[in-house]
């Protein structure tokens, strides 16, 4: 039952089902469904992005009977059927943001699957090779899409849903040479124009569980590698309650 005045969350990434994961992710959707109002899955929904491994998740979510909001990493893309893949969850009751708000309960969400390029003075710039530009420019491009999606939202409680870290704080533990490779700290930027309550991500399963924004926003790393190792007594999913929202004119 949802509460008079609080909204729980409960947020995984980097699921990875394949083929034969029939059966193995349903005891968390279960344990996710009477322990929340909302599901939040962040990225990395399958292992090579098949619609074969996407048809096998969606027959493990259907024990969950809350909203569920997803976006997808990049093992969604590996196969290039990324279409499929988000076709098919979305046929299964999962919206799927690729630059898309939605709200749900009174909470605003935007979602985006983000990319990498570093953090800080460390990020990568678009210079010299145009291959390099390109990469550069994916990551602009994914910052744009967080940035129109937040925009849309008009509610005093937002959630940003990613699947790349927006921050360096919670890929720390993660071998310093593929920090790069993790995330990108363009994808904080739309987090200061429009601040949100708090932020959800996956892909480091080395990482730290929690960090902050430079504007004092908590940063929640979920990818299941890391909760399972962290808790190993819990489920593989983190549990936030945020406040009730109200709409707000912006």
């Amino acid at each position: 039952m949802i509460s008079q005045d609080k909204v729980r969350l409960a947020a995984v990434g980097d699921l990875h089902c394949t083929e034969t994961s029939g059966g193995q992710l349903r005891p968390l959707f279960a344990q996710a469904n009477e322990s929340a109002d909302i599901l939040l899955l962040c990225g990395d929904l399958t292992d090579y992005g098949t619609p074969a491994e996407a048809h096998v998740l969606a027959q493990e979510l259907d024990v969950v009977r809350i909203p569920k909001i997803a976006v997808l990493g990049n093992h969604d893309f590996e196969s290039g059927q990324q279409d499929d893949v988000k076709r098919i969850l979305s046929e299964a009751g999962v919206r799927v943001l690729d630059g898309d708000a939605c709200e749900i309960h009174g909470v605003g969400f935007a979602g985006v699957k983000g990319f990498a390029g570093g953090f800080g003075r460390r990020a990568l710039g678009p210079w010299g090779e145009s291959i390099i530009k390109q990469f550069v420019d994916e990551a602009i491009r994914e910052v744009l899409k967080l940035e129109h999606a937040l925009a849309k939202l008009r509610t005093s409680q937002r959630i940003a849903i990613l699947h790349y870290s927006p921050i360096e704080a919670t890929v720390q533990g993660e071998p310093i040479e593929i920090y790069a490779f993790l995330g990108t700290s363009r994808l904080e930027e739309p987090l200061l124009r429009y601040p949100v309550t708090a932020v959800f991500h996956g892909h480091a399963h080395r990482g730290t569980l929690e960090g902050k924004t430079v504007n004092n926003i908590p940063v929640y790393n979920v990818a299941k590698p890391l909760l399972q190792r962290s808790y190993p007594e819990q489920p593989g999913f983190r549990i936030v309650e945020i406040p009730k929202a109200e709409h707000v004119d912006l």
